[in-house]
């Protein structure tokens, strides 16, 4: 699967994990940056990684910041793009079961490597649902 992955600096080492995680499982990564622990602004990385999937040039985006939420609001301002927020196991399978995102954010202080690298498996393999779920989230896109 292509990838795209975007982070600031607070979500830089985070980042670097999930991208080696994502290369062992054998996904291609196109990384957005940012490549250092230099201050930087979320939205110019956030929005290189979104446009990607908007795009359709990648199936599926992963964005980090220190919170998540700034990358995350980012994310959803393109057009196609469904971002969530993971936090939990039961979060990271319902966002693909019941609202098919195509992206994720995760937020690098708040969850440890090992659960982000759980939540981002359960996004790459949890099918989405359809059925019922599909007429909402056909329901989203106002543009």
């Amino acid at each position: 699967m292509k990838i795209s992955l975007a982070c600031d600096h607070g979500g830089y080492h985070l980042k670097e994990e999930v991208k080696k995680h994502l290369e062992a499982l054998g996904h291609e990564v196109i990384d957005c940056g940012t490549n250092s622990l230099d201050s930087c602004d979320y939205p110019d990385y956030a929005h290189k990684a979104a446009e990607l999937v908007s795009n359709n040039k990648v199936e599926r985006g992963i964005v980090v910041c220190t919170s998540g939420e700034g990358v995350c609001i980012c994310a959803n301002k393109h057009h196609n793009v469904r971002c969530g927020l993971l936090y939990n196991e039961e979060v990271a399978e319902l966002t693909r079961r019941h609202n098919n995102v195509n992206m994720v954010a995760l937020g690098a202080k708040y969850i440890s490597k090992e659960e982000a690298l759980k939540y981002i498996d359960l996004f790459l393999n949890t099918p989405f649902d359809g059925g019922r779920h599909e007429n909402r989230v056909n329901k989203i896109q106002i543009d």
